[in-house]
């Protein structure tokens, strides 16, 4: 090709494979003008219109607006830092068709109808940023204005379901589930009301350092007990409801014969029992891809009732 040589459109059209048109459309925005005009007033065009168009096919096979393709070929804008921006649009993408396919699959899988069908998409559309401030309301709901220890924010953070990028299927399932499951009223209800009596026992907690929830405590005592077949009303329970209304009564600094002591100890651990609780420990071990957490709920359950069978009325 010779350096010096001027091209008329047609002539650059064979060269390019571009239809006139469509380098007359580049031309007139300005991406590649006419090197200059011939006797008769037709556009011609250099060696360096070649180039210039060879790039734009490409930047444009690659999906880029005119704006960014007028920058590059001006040098307005470096090559390198055009294609690190779009390779990190194409992954940002990428990770969206690969949620919708998973999505879709879930779908698929549980014979969802035309309503959950709607939920489904709807959810599986929201941006990451977008599904953190869903989760966000959630525990903002349980949680908020009961952040002045910062023993709520590490709960907070464990509460919080982090979807990967290229979810399994099973992820994206569990994560939608945890989803309706934080819209639910009666669950964050619940919720509130295990993070207020936390939250007011660490008021009233007369021991220092650090020291184990109830719950584990109890799960100690009464697992044993439901390993020998103990019926929570017999005397047999006697000294487990014993031990631990005193380990609660310690950290409240309490006596542990207090009637009402023992009832708020009754109605937090009613609240733990809730199985939604657990459900969404579970989903969220399973989104986070955590190693499942041991089941309280029997444990919770067998002290539950020998607490009440223990309370007069």
């Amino acid at each position: 090709m010779d350096d010096d040589a001027l091209y008329s459109i047609g002539d650059l059209a064979r060269r390019t494979g571009l239809t006139v048109k469509a380098i007359r459309f580049y031309a007139d925005r300005g991406i590649v003008p006419a090197t200059g005009r011939s006797p008769a007033g037709y556009r011609l065009y250099d060696v360096d219109s070649v180039a210039r168009l060879d790039l734009v096919r490409t930047l444009r096979e690659l999906g880029l607006d005119l704006a960014t393709i007028k920058g590059v070929v001006d040098r307005q804008t470096s090559l390198p830092e055009v294609a690190a921006a779009h390779a990190e649009a194409l992954a940002a993408q990428i990770r969206t068709l690969r949620l919708r396919r998973t999505v879709l699959s879930v779908v698929a899988k549980r014979g969802s109808g035309p309503e959950e069908m709607r939920l489904v998409h709807k959810l599986a559309k929201l941006s990451e940023t977008e599904r953190r401030s869903l989760i966000g309301d959630f525990l903002d709901h349980a949680f908020g204005g009961l952040d002045g220890d910062p023993a709520f924010e590490g709960m907070m953070r464990s509460m919080t379901p982090e979807l990967p990028d290229d979810p399994e299927a099973e992820q994206v399932e569990a994560w939608l589930e945890l989803a309706e499951l934080s819209w639910d009223p009666d669950f964050r209800a619940v919720m509130r009301e295990m993070a207020s009596g936390h939250a007011d026992d660490r008021v009233h907690d007369r021991c220092a350092g650090v020291h184990r929830e109830i719950v584990a405590v109890l799960r100690d005592h009464a697992e044993p007990m439901l390993a020998t077949g103990i019926d929570p009303a017999s005397s047999a329970a006697d000294p487990v409801v014993a031990d631990v209304t005193a380990e609660y009564a310690r950290l409240r600094g309490s006596s542990d014969d207090d009637v009402a002591l023992r009832r708020r100890l009754l109605s937090r651990l009613e609240a733990a029992n809730d199985p939604r609780r657990e459900r969404y420990l579970r989903l969220l071990a399973v989104v986070n891809g955590w190693v499942a957490p041991d089941s309280s709920a029997a444990a919770l359950d067998w002290f539950v009732r020998a607490l009440r069978a223990r309370l007069p009325g």
